[in-house]
Protein backbone atom coordinates (compact mmCIF):
# COMPACT_ATOMS: atom_id res chain seq x y z
CA UNK A 1 0.00 0.00 0.00
CA UNK A 2 2.97 2.33 0.31
CA UNK A 3 4.89 4.45 -2.17
CA UNK A 4 7.47 2.97 -4.49
CA UNK A 5 11.09 4.13 -4.58
CA UNK A 6 10.12 7.18 -6.63
CA UNK A 7 7.75 8.37 -3.95
CA UNK A 8 4.54 7.82 -5.94
CA UNK A 9 1.67 5.75 -4.54
CA UNK A 10 0.82 2.90 -6.97
CA UNK A 11 -2.45 3.33 -8.83
CA UNK A 12 -3.72 -0.01 -7.59
CA UNK A 13 -3.21 1.05 -3.96
CA UNK A 14 -4.89 4.45 -4.12
CA UNK A 15 -5.62 6.03 -7.50
CA UNK A 16 -6.63 9.36 -5.98
CA UNK A 17 -3.40 9.61 -3.98
CA UNK A 18 -1.41 8.63 -7.09
CA UNK A 19 -3.03 11.45 -9.06
CA UNK A 20 -2.58 14.08 -6.35
CA UNK A 21 1.11 13.18 -5.98
CA UNK A 22 1.89 13.01 -9.69
CA UNK A 23 0.50 16.45 -10.59
CA UNK A 24 2.69 18.02 -7.90
CA UNK A 25 5.84 15.90 -8.25
CA UNK A 26 5.83 16.26 -12.05
CA UNK A 27 5.66 20.04 -11.48
CA UNK A 28 2.39 20.57 -13.33
CA UNK A 29 0.61 22.54 -10.63
CA UNK A 30 0.81 23.88 -7.11
CA UNK A 31 -1.98 24.94 -4.80
CA UNK A 32 -3.04 28.57 -4.98
CA UNK A 33 -3.40 30.79 -1.89
CA UNK A 34 -7.21 30.92 -2.13
CA UNK A 35 -9.11 27.73 -1.35
CA UNK A 36 -9.73 25.59 -4.43
CA UNK A 37 -7.41 27.50 -6.75
CA UNK A 38 -4.36 26.19 -8.57
CA UNK A 39 -1.14 27.64 -9.89
CA UNK A 40 -0.32 26.06 -13.25
CA UNK A 41 3.45 25.73 -13.39
CA UNK A 42 5.41 26.21 -16.65
CA UNK A 43 5.58 22.50 -17.52
CA UNK A 44 1.83 22.09 -17.00
CA UNK A 45 1.03 25.33 -18.78
CA UNK A 46 3.07 24.26 -21.80
CA UNK A 47 0.88 21.16 -22.13
CA UNK A 48 -2.16 23.46 -22.03
CA UNK A 49 -0.61 25.75 -24.65
CA UNK A 50 -0.06 22.83 -27.01
CA UNK A 51 -3.65 21.64 -26.57
CA UNK A 52 -4.92 25.21 -26.87
CA UNK A 53 -3.03 25.79 -30.13
CA UNK A 54 -4.51 22.67 -31.72
CA UNK A 55 -8.02 23.53 -30.61
CA UNK A 56 -7.73 27.21 -31.52
CA UNK A 57 -6.53 26.38 -35.04
CA UNK A 58 -9.54 24.11 -35.61
CA UNK A 59 -11.98 26.68 -34.23
CA UNK A 60 -10.62 29.44 -36.44
CA UNK A 61 -10.49 27.22 -39.53
CA UNK A 62 -14.28 26.73 -39.28
CA UNK A 63 -15.02 30.45 -39.44
CA UNK A 64 -15.10 31.44 -35.78
CA UNK A 65 -13.45 34.59 -34.43
CA UNK A 66 -11.86 35.07 -31.03
CA UNK A 67 -13.13 37.86 -28.81
CA UNK A 68 -13.02 38.74 -25.12
CA UNK A 69 -15.83 39.59 -22.72
CA UNK A 70 -15.80 40.96 -19.14
CA UNK A 71 -14.96 38.86 -16.10
CA UNK A 72 -17.54 40.67 -13.97
CA UNK A 73 -21.20 40.29 -14.91
CA UNK A 74 -24.11 42.22 -13.35
CA UNK A 75 -26.18 39.80 -11.26
CA UNK A 76 -29.33 40.94 -13.04
CA UNK A 77 -27.99 39.51 -16.32
CA UNK A 78 -28.02 36.01 -14.91
CA UNK A 79 -31.47 36.44 -13.40
CA UNK A 80 -32.91 37.31 -16.81
CA UNK A 81 -32.42 33.67 -17.76
CA UNK A 82 -33.94 32.00 -14.69
CA UNK A 83 -33.02 28.39 -15.49
CA UNK A 84 -29.44 29.43 -16.17
CA UNK A 85 -28.95 31.18 -12.83
CA UNK A 86 -30.71 28.39 -10.97
CA UNK A 87 -28.28 25.84 -12.41
CA UNK A 88 -25.23 27.87 -11.41
CA UNK A 89 -26.47 29.38 -8.15
CA UNK A 90 -24.53 27.09 -5.76
CA UNK A 91 -21.27 27.79 -7.62
CA UNK A 92 -21.46 31.56 -8.00
CA UNK A 93 -18.91 33.96 -6.53
CA UNK A 94 -19.82 37.65 -6.39
CA UNK A 95 -18.15 41.00 -5.78
CA UNK A 96 -20.27 43.06 -3.36
CA UNK A 97 -17.83 45.84 -2.44
CA UNK A 98 -15.48 47.95 -4.54
CA UNK A 99 -13.84 51.34 -4.18
CA UNK A 100 -14.39 51.23 -0.43
CA UNK A 101 -18.19 50.93 -0.51
CA UNK A 102 -20.97 48.48 -1.19
CA UNK A 103 -22.06 48.13 -4.81
CA UNK A 104 -25.62 48.92 -5.80
CA UNK A 105 -25.73 45.58 -7.60
CA UNK A 106 -23.45 42.60 -6.97
CA UNK A 107 -21.14 41.63 -9.83
CA UNK A 108 -20.92 37.90 -10.45
CA UNK A 109 -17.47 36.54 -11.31
CA UNK A 110 -17.90 34.84 -14.68
CA UNK A 111 -19.04 31.18 -14.28
CA UNK A 112 -19.73 31.07 -18.04
CA UNK A 113 -20.55 33.84 -20.51
CA UNK A 114 -23.92 33.12 -22.14
CA UNK A 115 -25.53 36.12 -20.46
CA UNK A 116 -22.96 38.85 -21.14
CA UNK A 117 -22.40 37.57 -24.68
CA UNK A 118 -26.16 37.41 -25.18
CA UNK A 119 -26.38 41.08 -24.23
CA UNK A 120 -23.75 41.95 -26.82
CA UNK A 121 -25.32 39.76 -29.51
CA UNK A 122 -28.56 41.70 -29.08
CA UNK A 123 -26.63 44.89 -29.95
CA UNK A 124 -24.73 43.42 -32.87
CA UNK A 125 -27.50 41.45 -34.58
CA UNK A 126 -30.35 43.22 -36.36
CA UNK A 127 -30.69 41.48 -39.73
CA UNK A 128 -30.48 37.98 -41.18
CA UNK A 129 -27.33 39.28 -42.89
CA UNK A 130 -25.65 39.42 -39.48
CA UNK A 131 -26.07 35.67 -39.06
CA UNK A 132 -24.47 33.38 -38.28
CA UNK A 133 -22.40 35.14 -35.62
CA UNK A 134 -19.55 32.82 -34.66
CA UNK A 135 -17.59 33.81 -31.54
CA UNK A 136 -15.03 32.09 -29.32
CA UNK A 137 -13.42 33.26 -26.10
CA UNK A 138 -10.30 32.02 -24.28
CA UNK A 139 -10.75 32.96 -20.65
CA UNK A 140 -10.80 31.96 -16.99
CA UNK A 141 -14.03 31.20 -15.15
CA UNK A 142 -14.90 30.80 -11.47
CA UNK A 143 -17.20 28.12 -10.07
CA UNK A 144 -16.97 27.65 -6.32
CA UNK A 145 -15.97 24.07 -5.56
CA UNK A 146 -16.62 22.30 -2.25
CA UNK A 147 -14.27 19.39 -3.05
CA UNK A 148 -11.52 20.77 -5.31
CA UNK A 149 -9.05 18.60 -7.20
CA UNK A 150 -6.28 19.96 -9.40
CA UNK A 151 -7.33 20.33 -13.06
CA UNK A 152 -10.52 18.34 -12.54
CA UNK A 153 -12.49 20.64 -10.24
CA UNK A 154 -10.96 23.93 -9.13
CA UNK A 155 -12.66 27.16 -8.20
CA UNK A 156 -10.93 28.90 -11.09
CA UNK A 157 -9.95 27.21 -14.34
CA UNK A 158 -9.06 28.06 -17.94
CA UNK A 159 -11.11 27.20 -21.01
CA UNK A 160 -12.44 28.25 -24.34
CA UNK A 161 -16.15 28.91 -24.74
CA UNK A 162 -17.73 29.15 -28.15
CA UNK A 163 -20.94 31.16 -28.51
CA UNK A 164 -22.84 31.39 -31.78
CA UNK A 165 -26.16 32.75 -33.07
CA UNK A 166 -28.09 31.33 -36.05
CA UNK A 167 -31.24 31.96 -38.03
CA UNK A 168 -32.94 28.66 -37.20
CA UNK A 169 -32.74 25.45 -35.23
CA UNK A 170 -31.24 23.40 -38.06
CA UNK A 171 -28.24 25.69 -38.49
CA UNK A 172 -27.73 25.93 -34.73
CA UNK A 173 -27.82 22.13 -34.41
CA UNK A 174 -25.27 21.81 -37.23
CA UNK A 175 -23.03 24.17 -35.27
CA UNK A 176 -23.49 22.17 -32.07
CA UNK A 177 -22.47 18.97 -33.82
CA UNK A 178 -19.52 20.71 -35.50
CA UNK A 179 -18.21 21.72 -32.08
CA UNK A 180 -18.67 18.16 -30.83
CA UNK A 181 -16.75 16.85 -33.85
CA UNK A 182 -13.88 19.28 -33.18
CA UNK A 183 -13.67 18.13 -29.56
CA UNK A 184 -13.75 14.47 -30.56
CA UNK A 185 -10.94 15.01 -33.06
CA UNK A 186 -8.74 16.92 -30.61
CA UNK A 187 -9.29 14.33 -27.88
CA UNK A 188 -8.48 11.38 -30.14
CA UNK A 189 -5.77 12.81 -32.40
CA UNK A 190 -3.97 15.13 -29.99
CA UNK A 191 -4.63 13.80 -26.49
CA UNK A 192 -4.85 10.13 -27.63
CA UNK A 193 -8.07 9.73 -25.61
CA UNK A 194 -10.71 7.51 -27.28
CA UNK A 195 -13.75 9.48 -26.17
CA UNK A 196 -17.36 8.44 -26.68
CA UNK A 197 -19.52 11.20 -28.22
CA UNK A 198 -23.16 11.29 -27.20
CA UNK A 199 -26.13 13.26 -25.91
CA UNK A 200 -26.83 13.97 -22.27
CA UNK A 201 -30.10 12.84 -20.75
CA UNK A 202 -32.53 15.63 -19.65
CA UNK A 203 -31.38 15.29 -16.05
CA UNK A 204 -27.75 15.91 -17.06
CA UNK A 205 -28.29 18.82 -19.46
CA UNK A 206 -26.50 22.14 -19.11
CA UNK A 207 -28.63 24.73 -17.31
CA UNK A 208 -30.84 26.51 -19.85
CA UNK A 209 -29.97 24.22 -22.77
CA UNK A 210 -32.47 22.45 -25.02
CA UNK A 211 -29.97 19.70 -25.87
CA UNK A 212 -26.49 18.95 -24.49
CA UNK A 213 -23.85 16.80 -26.19
CA UNK A 214 -20.67 15.51 -24.62
CA UNK A 215 -17.47 13.57 -25.12
CA UNK A 216 -16.87 11.08 -22.29
CA UNK A 217 -13.50 9.55 -21.48
CA UNK A 218 -12.63 6.58 -19.28
CA UNK A 219 -9.82 7.03 -16.79
CA UNK A 220 -7.55 4.18 -15.67
CA UNK A 221 -9.60 3.67 -12.50
CA UNK A 222 -12.72 3.03 -14.60
CA UNK A 223 -14.34 6.38 -13.84
CA UNK A 224 -15.72 8.71 -16.50
CA UNK A 225 -14.55 12.22 -17.23
CA UNK A 226 -16.71 14.70 -19.13
CA UNK A 227 -14.05 16.12 -21.44
CA UNK A 228 -16.00 18.67 -23.48
CA UNK A 229 -19.61 19.72 -24.04
CA UNK A 230 -21.65 21.42 -26.77
CA UNK A 231 -25.10 22.87 -26.11
CA UNK A 232 -28.01 23.84 -28.34
CA UNK A 233 -29.67 26.62 -26.36
CA UNK A 234 -32.69 27.02 -28.63
CA UNK A 235 -34.30 30.44 -28.23
CA UNK A 236 -33.85 30.51 -24.45
CA UNK A 237 -30.93 32.95 -24.32
CA UNK A 238 -32.27 34.91 -27.31
CA UNK A 239 -35.63 35.53 -25.61
CA UNK A 240 -33.98 36.52 -22.32
CA UNK A 241 -31.70 39.04 -24.04
CA UNK A 242 -33.87 40.03 -27.03
CA UNK A 243 -31.51 38.65 -29.68
CA UNK A 244 -33.77 39.23 -32.67
CA UNK A 245 -33.21 39.74 -36.35
CA UNK A 246 -35.20 40.85 -39.37
CA UNK A 247 -35.85 37.96 -41.74
CA UNK A 248 -35.70 38.33 -45.51
CA UNK A 249 -39.45 39.03 -45.45
CA UNK A 250 -38.98 41.78 -42.86
CA UNK A 251 -40.45 39.91 -39.88
CA UNK A 252 -38.67 39.82 -36.52
CA UNK A 253 -37.50 36.42 -35.31
CA UNK A 254 -35.45 35.18 -32.36
CA UNK A 255 -32.01 33.77 -33.07
CA UNK A 256 -31.07 30.24 -32.06
CA UNK A 257 -27.85 30.11 -30.02
CA UNK A 258 -25.22 27.55 -29.07
CA UNK A 259 -22.45 27.37 -26.51
CA UNK A 260 -19.62 24.88 -26.15
CA UNK A 261 -16.47 24.53 -24.08
CA UNK A 262 -13.32 22.55 -23.37
CA UNK A 263 -11.14 23.36 -20.36
CA UNK A 264 -7.95 22.60 -18.45
CA UNK A 265 -9.90 19.59 -17.14
CA UNK A 266 -8.58 17.89 -20.29
CA UNK A 267 -5.10 17.92 -18.75
CA UNK A 268 -6.45 15.87 -15.86
CA UNK A 269 -7.94 13.53 -18.44
CA UNK A 270 -4.56 13.09 -20.15
CA UNK A 271 -2.89 12.32 -16.83
CA UNK A 272 -5.48 9.75 -15.72
CA UNK A 273 -5.93 8.11 -19.12
CA UNK A 274 -2.27 7.41 -19.80
CA UNK A 275 -0.31 7.64 -16.53
CA UNK A 276 1.22 4.66 -14.72
CA UNK A 277 3.02 3.88 -11.47
CA UNK A 278 6.12 5.71 -12.70
CA UNK A 279 4.19 8.93 -13.23
CA UNK A 280 3.00 10.78 -16.31
CA UNK A 281 2.83 9.26 -19.76
CA UNK A 282 2.40 12.11 -22.23
CA UNK A 283 1.14 11.81 -25.81
CA UNK A 284 3.93 13.16 -28.03
CA UNK A 285 1.66 15.82 -29.53
CA UNK A 286 1.14 17.30 -26.04
CA UNK A 287 4.58 16.69 -24.58
CA UNK A 288 6.55 19.90 -23.81
CA UNK A 289 9.70 17.85 -24.48
CA UNK A 290 9.09 15.01 -26.93
CA UNK A 291 12.70 13.93 -26.51
CA UNK A 292 15.11 14.53 -23.63
CA UNK A 293 18.81 13.97 -24.26
CA UNK A 294 20.92 13.13 -21.21
CA UNK A 295 24.69 13.54 -21.75
CA UNK A 296 26.77 11.28 -19.50
CA UNK A 297 30.35 11.74 -18.34
CA UNK A 298 32.65 13.95 -16.31
CA UNK A 299 35.46 16.27 -17.13
CA UNK A 300 36.59 16.38 -20.74
CA UNK A 301 34.46 13.35 -21.66
CA UNK A 302 31.40 15.03 -20.16
CA UNK A 303 32.11 18.18 -22.16
CA UNK A 304 32.25 16.17 -25.38
CA UNK A 305 29.00 14.41 -24.51
CA UNK A 306 27.26 17.72 -23.78
CA UNK A 307 28.51 19.22 -27.03
CA UNK A 308 27.30 16.17 -29.00
CA UNK A 309 23.96 16.26 -27.17
CA UNK A 310 23.42 19.90 -28.08
CA UNK A 311 24.32 19.22 -31.72
CA UNK A 312 21.85 16.31 -31.77
CA UNK A 313 19.19 18.51 -30.19
CA UNK A 314 19.65 21.11 -32.92
CA UNK A 315 19.24 18.45 -35.60
CA UNK A 316 16.08 17.11 -33.94
CA UNK A 317 14.58 20.58 -33.70
CA UNK A 318 15.31 21.07 -37.39
CA UNK A 319 13.20 17.93 -37.91
CA UNK A 320 10.32 19.60 -35.95
CA UNK A 321 10.94 17.54 -32.80
CA UNK A 322 10.70 19.29 -29.43
CA UNK A 323 14.05 18.25 -27.94
CA UNK A 324 15.62 19.23 -24.62
CA UNK A 325 19.16 18.64 -23.34
CA UNK A 326 19.38 17.95 -19.60
CA UNK A 327 22.94 19.07 -19.00
CA UNK A 328 22.59 19.71 -15.28
CA UNK A 329 25.80 18.71 -13.53
CA UNK A 330 24.41 18.65 -10.00
CA UNK A 331 22.30 15.52 -10.64
CA UNK A 332 23.33 11.99 -11.54
CA UNK A 333 22.14 10.35 -14.78
CA UNK A 334 19.95 7.96 -12.72
CA UNK A 335 18.20 10.88 -11.02
CA UNK A 336 17.53 12.45 -14.42
CA UNK A 337 16.22 9.19 -15.88
CA UNK A 338 13.72 8.82 -13.04
CA UNK A 339 12.67 12.46 -13.17
CA UNK A 340 11.94 12.44 -16.89
CA UNK A 341 10.04 9.18 -16.56
CA UNK A 342 7.94 10.83 -13.84
CA UNK A 343 7.34 13.79 -16.13
CA UNK A 344 6.16 11.56 -18.96
CA UNK A 345 8.69 12.32 -21.71
CA UNK A 346 7.99 9.92 -24.62
CA UNK A 347 11.62 9.25 -25.65
CA UNK A 348 14.86 9.59 -23.72
CA UNK A 349 18.26 9.54 -25.45
CA UNK A 350 21.41 8.76 -23.46
CA UNK A 351 24.73 9.87 -24.85
CA UNK A 352 27.93 8.91 -23.08
CA UNK A 353 31.61 8.32 -23.92
CA UNK A 354 31.02 4.68 -24.95
CA UNK A 355 28.13 5.71 -27.22
CA UNK A 356 30.22 8.41 -28.87
CA UNK A 357 33.16 6.04 -29.33
CA UNK A 358 31.07 3.78 -31.59
CA UNK A 359 28.77 6.46 -33.05
CA UNK A 360 25.48 5.41 -31.42
CA UNK A 361 22.90 6.76 -29.00
CA UNK A 362 21.03 4.74 -26.37
CA UNK A 363 17.22 5.01 -26.65
CA UNK A 364 14.68 4.48 -23.85
CA UNK A 365 10.96 4.74 -24.64
CA UNK A 366 8.56 5.75 -21.88
CA UNK A 367 6.50 2.55 -22.09
CA UNK A 368 9.24 0.32 -23.46
CA UNK A 369 11.06 -2.47 -21.69
CA UNK A 370 14.82 -2.14 -21.80
CA UNK A 371 16.84 0.05 -24.12
CA UNK A 372 18.12 -0.04 -27.70
CA UNK A 373 20.89 1.63 -29.64
CA UNK A 374 20.67 3.58 -32.88
CA UNK A 375 23.38 5.03 -35.11
CA UNK A 376 23.82 8.63 -34.06
CA UNK A 377 23.45 9.94 -37.61
CA UNK A 378 20.06 8.20 -38.06
CA UNK A 379 18.36 9.65 -34.97
CA UNK A 380 16.74 12.75 -36.58
CA UNK A 381 15.17 10.51 -39.23
CA UNK A 382 14.10 7.75 -36.80
CA UNK A 383 12.63 9.77 -33.92
CA UNK A 384 9.57 11.29 -35.71
CA UNK A 385 8.40 7.77 -36.56
CA UNK A 386 8.96 6.66 -32.96
CA UNK A 387 6.79 9.52 -31.75
CA UNK A 388 3.98 8.73 -34.18
CA UNK A 389 4.08 5.08 -33.14
CA UNK A 390 3.95 6.10 -29.48
CA UNK A 391 0.98 8.40 -30.11
CA UNK A 392 -0.90 5.57 -31.85
CA UNK A 393 0.03 3.12 -29.08
CA UNK A 394 -1.48 5.36 -26.40
CA UNK A 395 -4.76 5.73 -28.28
CA UNK A 396 -4.96 1.99 -28.94
CA UNK A 397 -4.06 1.09 -25.35
CA UNK A 398 -6.67 3.48 -23.93
CA UNK A 399 -9.37 2.17 -26.31
CA UNK A 400 -8.61 -1.42 -25.34
CA UNK A 401 -8.81 -0.51 -21.65
CA UNK A 402 -12.14 1.29 -22.15
CA UNK A 403 -13.65 -1.60 -24.10
CA UNK A 404 -12.44 -4.16 -21.55
CA UNK A 405 -14.13 -2.16 -18.77
CA UNK A 406 -17.46 -1.50 -20.52
CA UNK A 407 -20.16 -4.12 -20.07
CA UNK A 408 -23.48 -4.52 -21.88
CA UNK A 409 -25.99 -5.35 -19.13
CA UNK A 410 -29.70 -6.09 -18.82
CA UNK A 411 -30.19 -6.73 -15.09
CA UNK A 412 -29.55 -4.75 -11.94
CA UNK A 413 -26.95 -7.07 -10.43
CA UNK A 414 -24.82 -6.96 -13.58
CA UNK A 415 -25.29 -3.19 -13.77
CA UNK A 416 -24.10 -2.66 -10.18
CA UNK A 417 -21.05 -4.85 -10.76
CA UNK A 418 -20.15 -3.11 -14.03
CA UNK A 419 -20.25 0.47 -12.69
CA UNK A 420 -18.07 -0.63 -9.79
CA UNK A 421 -15.13 -1.11 -12.13
CA UNK A 422 -16.06 0.79 -15.30
CA UNK A 423 -19.06 1.59 -17.46
CA UNK A 424 -22.38 -0.13 -18.08
CA UNK A 425 -24.36 0.10 -21.32
CA UNK A 426 -27.99 -0.38 -20.36
CA UNK A 427 -31.52 0.58 -21.31
CA UNK A 428 -32.91 3.53 -19.35
CA UNK A 429 -36.37 5.02 -19.00
CA UNK A 430 -35.02 8.59 -19.03
CA UNK A 431 -36.78 9.86 -15.91
CA UNK A 432 -34.92 12.11 -13.50
CA UNK A 433 -36.29 10.18 -10.51
CA UNK A 434 -34.92 6.89 -11.80
CA UNK A 435 -31.52 8.49 -12.43
CA UNK A 436 -31.52 9.77 -8.85
CA UNK A 437 -32.19 6.27 -7.50
CA UNK A 438 -29.40 4.79 -9.62
CA UNK A 439 -26.98 7.43 -8.38
CA UNK A 440 -28.03 6.90 -4.75
CA UNK A 441 -27.48 3.15 -4.93
CA UNK A 442 -24.36 2.98 -7.11
CA UNK A 443 -22.88 6.53 -7.39
CA UNK A 444 -23.24 6.09 -11.17
CA UNK A 445 -24.84 8.64 -13.48
CA UNK A 446 -25.86 8.49 -17.15
CA UNK A 447 -22.78 9.72 -19.00
CA UNK A 448 -24.39 9.91 -22.44
CA UNK A 449 -26.55 8.26 -25.08
CA UNK A 450 -23.78 7.34 -27.54
CA UNK A 451 -24.38 8.70 -31.04
CA UNK A 452 -22.72 5.65 -32.60
CA UNK A 453 -24.67 3.08 -30.56
CA UNK A 454 -26.90 0.71 -32.55
CA UNK A 455 -30.65 1.21 -32.40
CA UNK A 456 -32.31 -1.29 -30.08
CA UNK A 457 -34.99 -1.35 -27.41
CA UNK A 458 -35.51 -2.91 -24.01
CA UNK A 459 -36.64 -2.32 -20.44
CA UNK A 460 -34.99 0.14 -18.05
CA UNK A 461 -32.34 -1.69 -16.06
CA UNK A 462 -33.56 -0.05 -12.85
CA UNK A 463 -37.35 0.34 -12.96
CA UNK A 464 -38.41 -1.96 -15.81
CA UNK A 465 -40.22 0.73 -17.80
CA UNK A 466 -39.59 0.88 -21.57
CA UNK A 467 -36.27 2.42 -22.56
CA UNK A 468 -36.70 6.01 -23.76
CA UNK A 469 -33.84 6.47 -26.26
CA UNK A 470 -34.03 3.59 -28.74
CA UNK A 471 -30.48 2.61 -27.78
CA UNK A 472 -28.45 1.85 -24.69
CA UNK A 473 -27.21 4.56 -22.34
CA UNK A 474 -23.69 4.61 -20.90
CA UNK A 475 -23.58 4.80 -17.10
CA UNK A 476 -20.53 5.23 -14.90
CA UNK A 477 -19.13 6.87 -11.83
CA UNK A 478 -17.64 10.22 -12.80
CA UNK A 479 -15.17 12.89 -11.76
Amino acid sequence: MGRDERGVTPQSADFSAWYNEVVVKAELVDRGPARGTMVIRPYGYRIWELLQAELDQRIKSTGHHNAYFPLLIPESYLRREAEHVEGFSPELAAVTHAGGKALDEPLVVRPTSETVIGEMMAKWISSHRDLPLLLNQWANVVRWELRPRMFLRTSEFLWQEGHTAHADAANAMDETMLALDIYTEVAREIAAIPVVAGEKTPGERFAGAVRTFTIEAMMRDGRALQAGTAHYMGENVARAFAIRYATESGELAYAHTTSWGMSTRMLGGVIMTHGDDRGLVLPPRLAPHQVVIVPIGRGEQGDRARWAAQELSDRLRAAAVRAHVDDRTEHSPGFKFNQWELRGVPVRLELGPRDLAVGVVTVARRLGEGKEQLPLDSVPQAVPGMLEDFQALLLRRAAEFRDAHTAVVDDWAAFSAAVGVGWAAAFHCGTVGCEAEIKKDTAATPRCVPLAAPEESGQCVRCGLPGDYGRRVLFGRAY
